[in-house]
């Protein structure tokens, strides 16, 4: 009887959970491969040059992202479109193709700094930029044009776990926990200086970025989520921005205790991992290495695949990894063109990538509050949501990060361009 009651009790538990991993995907994936090469090296600059001061920062920076993501998702369930298809539908082809072609550009940008990561993180070991640049940009190619969506999602998750190294680099650093903590909960704003900004503004735009609302939207309306599973959804959400988050803190940890207070200058996440081994040991360095590798070629990967989405839905082309090169040629030719030209660009002699990636994150930061100003748009059209639209609160709150984008992106244009 006992046995009876307790099989009674379980199997709805293995149900709900069987359901859940069924629908994790779009948000782990969306939210972690979003600690990509220049990401890590903005979290490594941070720590090394402020300490444990803005950690605090990474908990608002990371609810905010969690409200955009889940309209993001949510629209993308109850509509069945992808952001770029909607925002053609509703404001037009023009404004569409304005918003894509200097979205595009950025993405470029950003697809050869994931590949000088990659560069970076062969070095760290020893091998040259020429070896596994041209080895990763071919593996990369076959992963999404030989393999369907949910082997690709798979994939993309294992890439997801291998993060943890630098949660095992920051235990084995062994900081003062009690000053981690107090950092975060207790922040001394009184402590933070003019200086500051520039960094502080590079931790906003590095974890929210335009690229990410229109992959994860892409992502569900591929793996046909259904309104019934919004609440599964949106714990996909939490759930991967709360992981990016504990990632990025231990990524700033690792720098924050070993190399600030050596004065040791930072300019990117290589320099971090060879500046770890002498202050917290090989093992350290490796694993900080590994982690470089790891985010560097998975998103150099979904940084690809995110721009063929848009500009397919954009244009009304056929799109989808699931569909072969002949049923949608654009999606998988604009694909292979920004793996080719981010993987060639990366090889040339004297290239200033530091520069383009600079360039890069300016335009993200000048694009991403007009996403979000149409994504808060379309969320508030019933004609699109239906019961679905957004509420009073989150419209509210979504307004005033927006304003606060905007505001912040004025500085970071002025020290980006001095």
């Amino acid at each position: 009887m006992k046995n009876e009651t307790k099989r009674k009790i379980v199997s709805p538990l293995i149900m709900k959970l069987t359901l859940f991993l069924s629908i994790v995907g779009p948000g782990l994936v969306t939210s972690n491969l979003d600690n990509d090469a220049g990401g890590i090296a903005t979290y490594s600059m941070a720590g090394a040059q402020t300490g444990y001061r803005l950690m605090w920062l990474l908990i608002p920076v990371t609810i905010a992202l969690i409200m955009f993501q889940e309209m993001s998702a949510r629209m993308g369930i109850v509509s069945g479109k992808g952001l770029a298809d909607l925002i053609r539908e509703k404001f037009g082809l023009r404004i569409t193709f304005y918003s894509l072609f200097f979205l595009l550009f950025a993405d470029l940008g950003n697809t050869m700094a994931e590949f000088a990561g990659i560069a970076s993180a062969g070095e760290i070991f020893g091998a040259s930029r020429y070896i596994t640049v041209p080895i990763c940009a071919i593996l990369v190619w076959l992963l999404v044009l030989k393999s369907d969506y949910k082997s690709v999602e798979r994939i993309f998750i294992l890439g997801c776990s291998i993060f943890l190294t630098y949660i095992v680099s920051g235990f084995i650093i062994g900081p003062n926990w009690i000053e981690v903590t107090t950092a975060i909960i207790k922040p001394d704003l009184h402590s933070i200086t003019s200086k500051d900004l520039p960094i502080m503004v590079g931790l906003l735009g590095t974890s929210i970025t335009p690229w990410m609302q229109f992959y994860i939207q892409s992502a569900v309306v591929e793996k046909g989520i259904s309104t019934k599973h919004l609440w599964h959804s949106k714990v996909d959400v939490i759930a991967g921005c709360s992981l990016m988050l504990i990632v990025t803190f231990f990524i700033m940890i690792c720098c924050a205790t070993t190399i600030f207070p050596s004065g040791i200058v930072v300019h990117d996440a290589k320099d971090a991992a060879i500046a770890l081994e002498p202050l917290a040991g090989k093992y350290s360095s490796i694993l900080f290495g590994i982690g470089l590798f790891n985010a560097s070629f998975f998103a150099a990967a979904i940084l690809p695949l995110a721009a063929s989405y848009y500009i397919c839905q954009g244009m009304g082309w056929e799109s989808g990894v699931d569909r072969t090169f002949k049923e949608a040629p654009h999606f998988f030719t604009v694909f292979t063109s920004m793996i080719t030209i981010g993987g060639a660009m990366t090889l040339i002699p004297g290239i200033d990538l530091f520069k383009i990636l600079i360039y890069t994150q300016i335009l993200n930061g000048l694009l991403i509050p007009i996403v979000v100003l149409y994504i808060i748009n379309l969320c508030n059209d019933p004609d699109i949501m239906g019961e679905y639209t957004n509420s009073p609160t989150q419209n509210f709150i979504s307004y005033i990060l927006v304003a606060l984008m905007f505001i912040l992106n004025l500085p970071t244009i002025y020290y980006s361009l001095r």
